[in-house]
């Protein structure tokens, strides 16, 4: 299995699958084999890459409750990228995992079946859910490094410690090796001198990497998952396209560490 990252951060509206998206592209368009997990009920990655999740009657939800094969689920993608759908059944999944021993595991088991393919993923990009549940945390047990979407205004900032002392609880206890990779800076408006001052404080805020540059806020990121692509399909040459072209370049620089 190649690198495994989660991205995630318990407050909604802050870019979450939209980075996912975005970053799968990215790292496709750099000959990367890349691989999206989604682990919301709302299934907006699996709608934003093309998929309408009404369509479907298999999702992550089976592999993970079931034990089904993850290799009977995936798709292609438009993008170039590998998908690990979610439906609405995925909602069940909190309550069916939480009384069943090693439930933090089960992704963790279910992507390492998929090591055993002769053609391996470089990256699988897990998107989280907006809460600090079952399935936020069995993303966590599976992954080597999270990263942490945070819109640049205030409000962003809480929340995130809470999800840092649920990074720290895995560590302890169901993934040693997980380590935060950064800050996502993301609907970012440079013409505010409140986003630039938000920005300006991450660093001492959390005593976090910071990745670079800041995704721009852009009506092109709402237009996107209408065409069932991301925005480096949609909007080729746009500023945002080419943050996360960037952003995608830091993170296999840091794979290689």
């Amino acid at each position: 299995m190649g690198t495994v990252l989660a991205i995630a951060n318990q407050k909604g509206g802050v870019a979450k699958t939209t980075s996912v998206a975005s970053l799968g592209a990215a790292l496709a368009e750099l000959g990367q084999r890349v691989l999206v997990v989604d682990l919301d009920p709302q299934g907006s990655l699996t709608f934003s890459l093309g998929v309408d999740p009404e369509d479907l009657e298999l999702s992550v939800h089976q592999v993970l409750t079931q034990g089904l094969d993850a290799r009977e689920v995936i798709v292609r993608t438009e993008d170039d990228v590998d998908l690990l759908p979610a439906t609405i059944e995925l909602a069940r999944a909190e309550a069916e995992l939480l009384t069943r021993t090693g439930r933090e595991h089960v992704l963790k088991a279910a992507l390492e079946q998929l090591s055993d393919d002769e053609v391996e993923h470089d990256w699988v990009l897990l998107d989280c859910p907006p809460s600090l549940g079952v399935l936020t945390v069995a993303a966590l047990t599976a992954a080597d490094g999270v990263v942490i979407p945070l819109q640049c205004e205030t409000l962003s900032h809480r929340g995130v410690s809470q999800l840092l002392d649920t990074v720290h609880d895995v560590k302890r206890f169901t993934n040693r090796r997980l380590a935060v990779w950064g800050v996502l800076p993301t609907l970012y408006d440079g013409r505010s001198s409140h986003a630039r001052a938000v920005l300006e404080s991450i660093p001492g805020t959390f005593e976090l990497e910071v990745f670079s540059p800041p995704i721009p806020k852009t009506i092109r990121f709402a237009e996107a998952p209408a065409k069932g692509r991301s925005i480096l399909a949609t909007a080729n040459s746009t500023k945002g396209a080419a943050a996360y072209r960037e952003v995608a370049a830091a993170l296999v620089e840091r794979a290689r560490r």
